[in-house]
């Protein structure tokens, strides 16, 4: 499944070469058939989050695309383990498809998985990368991610700050530690629950996906302060990045994809899930994702690059136990909170 690929906002990666666009159209032989039933789309968050969002915009268009409803199903829990466990079970026929992000490589990297990350998916495309965003609510009275950072150093532990699991946890400790504000970092089954309490007021900061906090940042109850990304978002061109805001260095990007369980023994599978990679590109959709706070990536293998075998596998060499380590070590985090795909 090395077909280089392009990726739009509601669309899996389109094929890359004028051979292969010119055979779009018209599903892979070996597909016909497929889908023979509604196929079945596991998002591992609560609903209103980055990868809900995400999911639910590739739904309508695969739904129009295969000519079968793709039923969207929320399995929350345990930093999406529960969802992706579900799916690495289903039944590898394609049937079953699964929305990873960034939370898919932390959770290798960092803990015991009851799946194999390596083997127990195909990827079926990438959809994109995005920044996240530092936001306050009407409990913390400051306009700018400079402000935050000098209020919480000379208050140390009077800060909470609410998360998921998962990508936005590593992505807040990190912010954490390199600004040395040392706030409570508070886990919350999924981003949107954790925005709610901020805007609500029963916790201070929030570093959420942009494309979940977009909508809400023009309400009133949050206060935008800076993204997390290297580069200011297309989507907020006002805001600063929070290396702009002082902490030089800081990067970190969330990515979302598709993955399916299939039986490497099970060519007729393999071949429906590079006839589902070939679907088409909406130019109109890639440039919503810009709006939205998303990035596409522009080509490339369909397996993002920090669940590679080595880079997932050779995180926990030695049976050591690196979370400890990557809160407390910034370059050891490239691989997880910097995959550039």
């Amino acid at each position: 499944m090395r077909t280089a690929l392009a990726v739009c906002f509601t669309a899996l990666l389109a094929a890359a070469g004028s051979g292969e666009a010119a055979q779009r159209g018209s599903p892979d032989d070996s597909a016909a058939g497929y889908p023979a039933r509604p196929v079945r789309l596991i998002i591992p968050f609560p609903p209103g989050g980055s990868n809900d969002i995400m999911g639910r915009y590739f739904a309508l268009y695969l739904t129009d695309r295969l000519g079968k409803q793709v039923v969207v199903d929320n399995r929350a829990g345990a930093d999406a383990i529960i969802g992706t466990e579900i799916a690495s079970r289903a039944q590898p026929d394609g049937h079953t498809l699964l929305i990873a992000s960034a939370a898919f490589a932390v959770n290798a990297a960092t803990r015991s998985v009851p799946y194999d990350p390596v083997k127990s998916f195909s990827w079926v495309g990438r959809l994109g990368y995005g920044p996240s965003v530092l936001s306050v609510g009407p409990a913390l009275k400051v306009n700018s991610a400079k402000e935050l950072i000098a209020y919480g150093r000379a208050n140390p532990g009077k800060l909470t700050l609410a998360t998921s699991g998962g990508f936005a946890h590593m992505a807040s400790e990190l912010f954490n530690h390199m600004s040395g504000m040392k706030m409570l970092v508070v886990l919350y089954k999924g981003g949107f629950p954790a925005l709610v309490d901020v805007m609500g007021g029963q916790a201070h900061v929030n570093l959420g996906s942009l494309i979940q906090t977009l909508p809400h940042l023009k309400s009133g109850r949050l206060t935008p302060l800076a993204t997390s990304g290297s580069r200011r978002a297309i989507a907020a061109p006002e805001l600063p990045t929070i290396a702009e805001a002082g902490l030089k260095g800081y990067d970190a990007n969330n990515w979302w994809a598709i993955a399916v369980h299939t039986s490497r023994r099970d060519q007729q599978a393999e071949r429906r899930v590079e006839a589902l990679s070939r679907g088409a590109c909406d130019p109109e959709a890639l440039c919503g994702g810009r709006r939205r706070g998303r990035f596409p990536h522009a080509g490339g293998d369909a397996k993002p690059d920090s669940c590679r075998d080595g880079q997932v596998a050779g995180s926990r060499q030695g049976g050591q136990h690196p979370r400890g380590q990557l809160i407390h070590r910034h370059a050891a985090w490239g691989q997880v909170l910097h995959s550039d795909i």
